[in-house]
């Protein structure tokens, strides 16, 4: 079975874009859009065309817009893989939020305060223990599954207030800068290198915060595809998640998928905090009451990727071209609220994914039955 695994890994990958799976994102996004702009023309009409026409021009507009692109879809692709990787094998990670800051609050403290490391050395091992931290978050709802069979939705909920909270109380006692009610800023020496993004996305002396945090990423990605397509441990993953009790038959401990699972997919949005944190653009952890909107914002990337860890890079880089359309709408007198309207619409949307999906199959199955017949 894992030599078919193999060879269907690539090229059930290809079928997927070629076929139903692709034509229902699509779908998705279209009506999704479609749905947007009558609602720009409900609000403003006198400006909805020239504020659509923003929305859907200004991410490509320039070679620092493109890097705006790429700075703000790296941390969504973690976390849309992180959700992937769950949903993948049985699990809805609606944890991403509290992995996520958790992993972004080890990654700054790692940063600010590991000065006795060289900062070429220093924004690795923020990374590396940004993963750790947010595996372990991760797994703390998977040991509650497996041993309790704790439902996975409402402990990862709990966990995400526990983790937005005790972060905040964190970062007061630790990396506080009270003048700006925020985290400290990690040193330019401790932040990802930009691997030479900074040169090609710029205009002029304005740069883009693009660095080499999206190649970590794509790589993330690719890396897990690989695990779930290729190897013996993805395919007791995916076994557990279409089937336990078959998968415990046969053989498969079912227990260990569960942590397994859930700590990885922990371990991916603690790594997308920390290369938002660390990406050099001078931001940081807001002590305030609310959760990373990135660990929500990872579940449209993964319902338009149709869980599929590589259609997740391209569906990432699509809310993330959203957000930057999104900002040059104000100048058309909408609200910079309307562009989560219309994302959300697309979520709302991209919900229906599976169900479109399913249609487009049996219609072609019909029509492929229809000329045997004949």
């Amino acid at each position: 079975m894992e030599g078919k695994s193999g060879k269907r890994s690539f090229s059930g990958f290809i079928e997927e874009l070629s076929g139903a799976s692709f034509v229902a994102s699509i779908a998705s996004i279209l009506v999704g859009l479609l749905v947007g702009y009558l609602v720009l023309l409900s609000t403003n009409p006198s400006n909805a065309a020239q504020a659509f026409k923003a929305l859907l021009r200004s991410g490509i507009a320039d070679r620092r817009s493109m890097g705006q692109v790429l700075y703000f879809a790296t941390p969504v692709m973690m976390t849309g893989l992180s959700v992937s990787f769950g949903n993948k094998t049985g699990l809805f990670n609606i944890g991403a939020s509290g992995q996520f800051i958790v992993g972004a609050y080890v990654a700054i403290l790692v940063g600010v305060r590991l000065t006795a490391v060289p900062g070429q050395f220093r924004w690795v091992i923020a990374l590396l223990m940004a993963m750790f931290a947010g595996g372990i978050w991760g797994a703390l709802p998977g040991v509650l599954k497996s041993l309790r069979n704790v439902n996975e939705v409402i402990s990862c909920i709990m966990m995400n207030y526990i983790g937005m909270y005790t972060v905040n109380f964190l970062i007061t006692k630790t990396v506080f800068d009270p003048l700006k009610n925020q985290s400290l800023r990690v040193p330019t020496e401790a932040n990802v290198p930009k691997m030479g993004m900074d040169l090609v996305f710029r205009v002029g002396n304005q740069t883009s915060s693009a660095n080499g945090g999206i190649f970590i990423a794509v790589g993330v990605a690719v890396l897990a595809h690989i695990i779930l397509e290729r190897t013996k441990f993805g395919f007791e993953l995916k076994a557990c998640g279409f089937n336990k009790d078959a998968a415990k038959y046969a053989g498969i401990n079912e227990r260990k998928c569960i942590v397994a699972s859930m700590a990885i997919a922990g371990a991916m949005s603690g790594l997308g905090g920390a290369l938002l944190y660390l990406a050099g653009s001078g931001k940081g952890i807001d002590v305030i009451d609310v959760m990373a909107q990135e660990g929500f914002n990872g579940i449209p990337v993964a319902l338009l990727a149709l869980n599929n860890p590589i259609g997740a890079v391209f569906s990432s880089l699509f809310i993330s071209y959203l957000n930057v359309g999104g900002f040059n709408m104000q100048l058309y007198n909408f609200a910079p609220q309307v562009i989560e309207i219309i994302i959300s619409i697309i979520i709302y949307f991209s919900a229906f994914s599976l169900v479109l999906k399913t249609w487009i199959r049996n219609l072609v199955s019909k029509k492929n039955k229809s000329r045997v017949v004949e």
